[in-house]
């Protein structure tokens, strides 16, 4: 059962803004956690409409702020850079080489590997996604002061090393959170 949108919008104490989605129940015991669901899929959406403009996917302008930043880089550091998988950095690399934004050439250093670098294109590309980025902050934090931004920021970055804490710890099933491991997960134990 869900609740109804306005309803779900609001915090414990009934302040808040309405939901842009409906909050199951079962997400009750997870305000925070469903509204951080609901911010990164808005986010993820604009970013997605903002990049497509200037011919890229959301997460590729990432890889190309780290070629432009650092240069040449292996795959692999590509993938440990943004926290992937290899896979996905395989997919990623693949697709902004067929679009002509990178190339790859053999490493100097190790023959087994390619380095990933930025193309002539790509730079052109640079101020695009600058500003981009710079459209995409000014709707985020819409309406927000100077302080209520730097206040934002410390808590997401508190919530990021919350998780990031949690992840090394091996806490990825709720053990330390709710007290419901692998065994109770479905209500029996």
């Amino acid at each position: 059962m869900t609740r109804s949108t306005r309803e779900a919008g609001k915090g414990p104490a009934g302040i808040g803004q309405e939901a842009t989605v409906p909050v199951p129940a079962a997400a009750g015991g997870g305000p925070v956690s469903h509204a951080i669901f609901r911010l990164a899929r808005l986010h993820r959406m604009f970013a997605g409409q903002l990049l497509r403009r200037i011919g890229l996917h959301p997460g590729q302008e990432l890889v190309m702020m780290h070629l432009w930043e650092l240069g040449p880089q292996r795959q692999t550091d590509l993938v440990r850079l943004m926290d992937s998988d290899a896979a996905t950095m395989t997919r990623t690399v693949r697709r902004l080489e067929q679009a002509g934004f990178v190339r790859r050439r053999p490493s100097p250093t190790d023959k087994r590997a390619s380095l990933i670098e930025p193309t002539a294109a790509s730079h052109a590309l640079r101020r695009q996604v600058e500003q981009v980025w710079s459209h995409l902050e000014a709707l985020s934090t819409s309406g927000l002061t100077d302080d209520e931004r730097t206040a934002a920021l410390r808590t997401l970055e508190r919530l990021e090393q919350n998780l990031v804490r949690a992840a090394a710890e091996g806490a990825d099933e709720g053990e330390t959170a709710g007290g419901v491991g692998a065994a109770g997960a479905d209500g029996e134990e």
